[in-house]
C-alpha cells in the first residue's frame, strides 16, 4: 500500500475484528488500533500485536483512517464523542454502517470530512468479501487506498451512493440467500441417501465450483448451464421443476422484499 499512517477501527465486534485481521496482511498489526468497551474480548488481538483500547479519542488522535464499525444507532454518539480530536485535514472517515448516508455522517461529524462508505459482507472474515464502496467529493483521492485495503479482503466495486442499499441486499444479505440454497441442497442430498456431512460437503464444493466457473471464466450463467444440460436429461428435468415451483421468481422477490425493508428501516 506504500506509505500509510495508523488505522483506527472503532468498534471491535465481528466485522471490526475481521477487518483488522485482513488489513494485517499488508499493514503491521502495531499500526492497527481496535477499540471496544470490553477489552477482554480483544485480548487475543493484543497477543497478535494489535493495539487495543477502550479510548476512542486516543485511537483517533493517533490514526489517519478512521473506520466506523458500530451500529447505526451508535454513530451519532460516537462522532460526537471523537469530535474534539477529528481533523478535516488529517482524517479520513470510512463507514461500514448500514443505511447511514455520507451527508448524515458529515453532519454528525460537524465538519467537511473526506468520507467513504464501504459495505463488505461476512465473508470478509476469510478474505472472500464482496465490498461495495462509495465516497463524497472530498474523498476522491483517498478511495484508491481504501479500495486497496478492501481488496486484501476479497473483491471490490466502486458504486454510486444511490446503489448502496441495493448493494447491502445483494452482497451482505446475499450471503444468507446463498447459504439457504446450500442448506436446501444438503437436505435434498440427505433425502437421496447421503449422510448430512457428506451432502453438505458436496453442496458446498459444488456451489464454490459454480461461482468459480463464472469468476474465472467470465461466462454468463446460462452458458455454463447449457454445458450441463442434455436433451431429455436429469439436469434439465430438475431445472424445469425448480422453475415450475418458482425458484427464480422466489429469489427475485426475496431480494426485492429485502430492498423494500432496508428502505423502510433506514429512511
Amino acid at each position: 500500500m506504500g506509505e500509510h499512517k495508523k488505522i483506527a477501527i472503532l468498534g471491535g465486534g465481528n466485522l471490526g475484528e475481521a477487518l483488522a485481521k485482513g488489513f494485517a496482511s499488508f499493514i503491521d498489526p502495531s499500526d492497527i488500533i481496535v477499540t471496544r468497551r470490553h477489552l477482554s474480548r480483544l485480548e487475543h488481538l493484543k497477543e497478535k500485536g494489535f493495539v487495543i483500547t477502550s479510548d476512542n479519542l486516543e485511537a483517533v488522535s493517533k490514526s489517519r483512517y478512521i473506520f466506523l464499525c458500530v451500529q447505526p444507532k451508535q454513530v451519532a454518539g460516537l462522532l460526537n464523542e471523537i469530535g474534539s480530536v477529528l481533523d478535516v485535514d488529517n482524517h479520513v472517515l470510512v463507514s461500514t454502517i448500514t443505511g447511514v448516508s455520507l451527508d448524515a455522517i458529515n453532519e454528525y461529524a460537524h465538519g467537511d470530512f473526506a468520507i467513504i462508505r464501504a459495505m463488505p459482507n461476512t465473508a470478509v472474515a476469510i478474505s472472500e468479501s464482496m465490498t461495495c464502496i462509495c465516497g463524497n467529493k472530498l474523498a476522491e483521492s483517498h478511495i484508491p487506498k481504501v479500495e486497496e485495503m478492501f481488496r486484501a479482503l476479497g473483491e471490490t466495486l466502486i458504486i454510486e451512493e444511490r446503489l448502496m442499499k441495493a448493494a447491502t441486499v445483494l452482497a451482505a444479505s446475499g450471503i444468507a440467500f446463498f447459504l439457504r440454497y446450500i442448506r436446501a441442497a444438503t437436505q435434498g442430498g440427505i433425502e437421496l441417501g447421503f449422510e448430512a456431512e457428506e451432502a453438505q460437503k458436496i453442496a458446498m464444493q459444488t456451489a464454490r465450483g459454480a461461482a468459480s466457473l463464472l469468476v474465472e471464466g467470465s461466462a454468463h450463467p446460462e452458458r455454463e448451464i447449457d454445458k450441463v444440460t442434455t436433451p431429455q436429461g436429469c439436469t434439465i428435468a430438475g431445472l424445469n421443476e425448480m422453475e415450475h415451483q418458482g425458484l427464480s421468481s422466489a429469489l427475485i422477490k426475496g431480494i426485492v422484499a429485502s430492498f423494500e425493508k432496508i428502505n423502510r428501516i433506514t429512511e
